[in-house]
């Protein structure tokens, strides 16, 4: 990891710590309360550029890693991404799950 995500002396247990435990969790919850509200996917691909911002904002200011290096920012926000969008779809399938519990097959005539 140290030719893409450029870290400190702990580099990999800094981000597994905040990147994937801690901005996985908030991406994740973020991700339920957008697909709970029925907002569109795409917004919750904004909340994820501002969450993959302050992660790298703690990086930088807890662990002295850079702030702006490009291949930090894309690996924390696809990580962060990923996050949100299991948790943006399992909440929709929840969802869809209860307000169509009636289209499940079995009422079909044939």
């Amino acid at each position: 990891m140290p030719d893409i995500y450029q870290t400190g002396a702990n580099g990999l247990w800094v981000f597994l710590v905040l990147t994937v435990v801690l901005g996985g969790a908030g991406a994740f919850v973020t991700g339920r309360a957008m697909a709970s509200t029925w907002r569109p996917v795409w917004m919750l691909v904004l909340y994820m550029v501002l969450l993959a911002a302050a992660v790298r904002f703690f990086h930088y200011a807890l662990f002295a890693e850079p702030l702006l290096a490009a291949g930090n920012t894309i690996i924390d926000f696809a990580v962060l991404l990923a996050a949100g969008l299991a948790g943006y779809r399992t909440m929709r399938a929840r969802q869809m799950a209860t307000q169509y519990a009636w289209l499940d097959g079995d009422d079909r005539p044939g």
